[in-house]
């Protein structure tokens, strides 16, 4: 499994994920097809399929642009109502394949009431491709789900993933998502590394789940110094604090 990041628009990353093994390639969020379509022919591969991480324009957006070059796609997404161009409505926890890769859909409300992350293995390599929902340093704004939501998508569905699973998220935030995680938790030496790795490269892609778990304030709203910074001690409480002084930092 080869996973290549194509930024999009201004901060936004597609996904080509290149199944060697079955001689197939699937895409994420091709928001600009123009972009993405290169790519594709690029690794001499068949395009099969289109995995939707939730149903915003700038994720979903080309969708029908990817179907016209490619009729016949096959587009998953947890939204068939939303989701442009959708065939195949997931729910949580639905397994597939694509060619030889095991794909775990992951109902990850928050951001979205209907977003869904894709945990994908290939042997002992595992990737996740979490959208809006986890971000490196960061998480997305609570624009349809809750404090509560977010927090078991997050802290009980993602952070159980193995922490050698590489996450590729769905916009380039990093420097300032790490920006705001040092001024709730500054004593934070991970952290602090993490942030002088990302500050020299553009593409900050992928983390993983143990990094995350490191340095990302909204997976560590149990720790005591953000329990501190926001005067709450009820994890999900926490949650919501943070990501007011996130909207507003």
């Amino acid at each position: 499994m080869k996973v290549i990041t194509v930024p999009c628009l201004s901060d936004n990353y597609a996904y080509v994920l290149v199944d060697e093994k079955a001689g197939e390639v699937s895409v994420v969020d091709p928001v600009e097809p123009d972009k993405v379509i290169p790519v594709v022919e690029g690794t001499k591969l068949k395009l099969k399929t289109i995995l939707t991480t939730h149903h915003h324009a700038d994720h979903a957006g080309g969708n029908q642009g990817m179907l016209k070059a490619f009729p016949g796609l096959t587009v998953y997404g947890g939204d068939g109502s939303r989701i442009p161009g959708l065939t195949n409505q997931l729910e949580d926890g639905a397994k597939f394949q694509l060619g030889s890769l095991s794909v775990q859909a992951m109902q990850t409300p928050g951001h979205t009431t209907s977003s869904i992350c894709y945990y994908i293995q290939d042997a002992d390599q595992r990737v996740a491709f979490t959208g809006d929902t986890l971000f490196v340093g960061g998480c997305g704004r609570l624009f349809e789900g809750s404090p509560q939501d977010m927090y078991t998508s997050l802290n009980e569905k993602l952070a159980a993933l193995p922490k050698d699973t590489s996450v590729y998220a769905g916009h380039e935030y990093t420097r300032a998502n790490l920006r705001f995680a040092l001024s709730v938790e500054p004593d934070n030496q991970a952290l602090k590394e993490k942030a002088r790795r990302c500050a020299s490269v553009d593409c900050t892609m992928p983390s993983s789940i143990g990094e995350e778990l490191a340095t990302n304030p909204f997976m560590r709203v149990d720790q005591p110094d953000l329990q501190k910074a926001t005067g709450a001690t009820d994890p999900v409480q926490v949650l919501a604090a943070i990501r007011r002084m996130k909207d507003n930092f």
